[in-house]
């Protein structure tokens, strides 16, 4: 009886050996990271980033820096007669500064988005040097383009969204997002604010291009985090 059980439950010769599934054989699609998986909602840098922007708007309001233009370029505005003279730490005053709350707002709000997703893709240190790569280029094309004064922290937040764009266009092979309209849809919106730009006067559009151009130039060659 029990050899007969034996018989039984061992597998005849005849049967197929089981088939070692290997990565080659793989879809792709299986082989890539859900690029959403481990997305931290308290992004460290970006949060130090908005919190560092609330604080100086706060000491603007302290001071009477939203008065007048000459108030606004003694606390650090982007000008292009002052950098000629020297001060060109203003092409990084400029991004820390702001001419309202709305303005403020919807700065810290955009930068909460992008940045939390590029501190997830390449990490906090490299997310700082894009941050502040952006800022630069973005300051460096306003004063090639405008006297000024100008202020706001839109050139390194564009250049955070631009290079969010080519970082998953890039390392498509590496992630998957679940939302596939994503690049599209931060594409058509930096699009938007640089023609609404254009319209609107008063606007530092070239500080919003530089900035963009910038973050694409240096998340551009940037892998993945941990990789």
């Amino acid at each position: 009886m029990n050899d007969a059980l034996r018989e039984r439950s061992e597998p005849s010769s005849d049967e197929p050996a089981p088939r070692v599934i290997t990565p080659d054989m793989l879809a792709p699609e299986s082989l890539r990271r859900d690029f959403e998986r481990g997305l931290s909602y308290v992004p460290k840098l970006t949060l130090l980033l908005i919190a560092a922007n609330v604080v100086m708007f706060i000491v603007q309001l302290g001071t009477g820096a939203l008065s007048d233009q000459e108030s606004i370029l003694r606390a650090g505005a982007l000008h292009r007669g002052s950098v000629l003279q020297g001060e060109v730490w203003r092409l990084v005053s400029c991004m820390f500064l702001h001419n309202g709350r709305d303005h403020l707002l919807g700065n810290c709000l955009v930068l909460y988005v992008v940045g939390m997703a590029c501190e997830h893709g390449v990490g906090w240190c490299r997310t700082a040097v894009v941050y502040f790569f952006s800022g630069l280029s973005g300051s460096l094309l306003s004063v090639a383009t405008s006297p000024g004064p100008s202020v706001g922290a839109f050139g390194a937040i564009f250049g955070l969204t631009g290079g969010l764009i080519i970082f998953l266009y890039r390392q498509r092979a590496v992630f998957y997002v679940r939302e596939k309209r994503i690049g599209a849809v931060l594409g058509a919106w930096a699009a938007y604010q640089i023609i609404v730009g254009f319209m609107t006067p008063f606007v530092d559009n070239f500080a919003h291009i530089g900035g963009l151009l910038g973050g694409a130039l240096c998340l551009w060659p940037m892998k993945p985090k941990g990789r």
